[in-house]
């Protein structure tokens, strides 16, 4: 089974699923919330969930360097040297100083480094069986919750979904935000149907007590345009929350439409920023956005309706009762 990132906290390891780059040119955040002292870095991106527990394949990272600095990301920032392939970046040919700000070649500015650059990687790349999976999503319309628990069928619904978002300016053509999905969060990748991988991924959770969350990394407040991205630190305390066991025991309440239990307080986090409808001014605009995104997943979803799985489709049924509702 494919799996990319997964971090490695002192007592839990959590497993992160995430849209490749090529489909989000902001990036979700994989490679910077993994490198976090909280946490071993077992890797970034693709790895392997078996018998045994997780295992990395690549022995690197990959990270999106637009925008870099020392403040934010000071264990990326230190791994930028000798042996470190830079791709797209700007720099002096003289001083040969990168200029991590120009984007002039593209948003998709890149540093790959071997994870032994990072001072807390665990070698070898292996770690037990999670306990907690983790869905990141980079939602331009503002309208997906920072953090929702989600349900087992929750969890294979927006897997099989694999959604985030393009905005406007990364591509040509593109005006405002787009939902782009990405079957299991590697379309181009897998080789079986996606609900297959779904399967395989509820039965892993169910057999080792996993949770399932989805982490919303994009916009608050309002769409692309209006509202702004979510804080890193904001995020990194429900990654935090998430992998203490604080957010098991934390007091829930339900979203319209999607139907996710988002928590009503967060350690470090303000708590009005976690319901969307709460950041945005104008209530219809949010109203609007969020039954059109809820429309997006729904179309997109079609293509499965008719694939069963299990016994009777009734698991079929209960993931398909796990999407938007209205």
């Amino acid at each position: 089974m494919w799996v990319p990132h997964i971090s490695l906290p002192q007592t839990h390891i959590g497993l992160i699923f995430y849209v490749k780059d090529d489909a989000n040119p902001f990036g979700t955040g994989k490679t910077t919330l993994s490198t976090d002292h909280n946490r071993y870095l077992i890797g970034d991106d693709e790895h392997c969930w078996s018998d045994k527990g997780v295992s990395n394949i690549e022995g690197g990272c990959y990270a999106k360097c637009i925008d870099l600095s020392r403040e934010k990301e000071p264990d990326i920032w230190n791994a930028i040297k000798f042996g470190t392939v830079l791709e797209n970046v700007v720099f002096d040919e003289h001083t040969r100083e990168v200029d991590y700000l120009d984007k002039s070649v593209t948003e998709n500015t890149r540093a790959a480094y071997p994870i032994e650059y990072i001072p807390n990687a665990k070698i070898p790349c292996v770690g037990p069986h999670p306990k907690n999976v983790i869905l990141l999503a980079c939602d331009a319309f503002g309208v997906l919750p920072p953090v929702s628990k989600l349900s087992l069928a929750q969890t294979m619904y927006h897997f099989i979904s694999g959604y985030t978002a393009l905005v406007a300016g990364t591509e040509e053509g593109v005006k405002e935000p787009r939902a782009t999905f990405s079957a299991c969060f590697g379309a181009a990748f897998i080789m079986l149907h996606p609900t297959r991988y779904a399967a395989m991924l509820a039965t892993k959770m169910e057999k080792h007590g996993a949770t399932g969350w989805l982490v919303n990394t994009g916009w608050s407040g309002g769409s692309y345009g209006s509202g702004s991205r979510m804080k890193l630190a904001y995020t990194r305390k429900i990654i935090d929350a998430i992998h203490s066991g604080d957010l098991l025991s934390a007091n829930y309440k339900k979203t319209e439409v999607f139907g996710l239990e988002i928590p009503t307080e967060v350690e470090g986090v303000p708590s009005e920023i976690l319901d969307p409808v709460n950041t945005w001014s104008d209530k219809k605009a949010y109203k609007d956005t969020l039954l059109k995104l809820g429309g997006l997943f729904k179309n997109n979803f079609e293509v499965f309706v008719n694939h069963k799985i299990g016994k009777d489709d009734k698991l079929t049924e209960e993931i398909l009762a796990a999407g938007p509702n209205f």
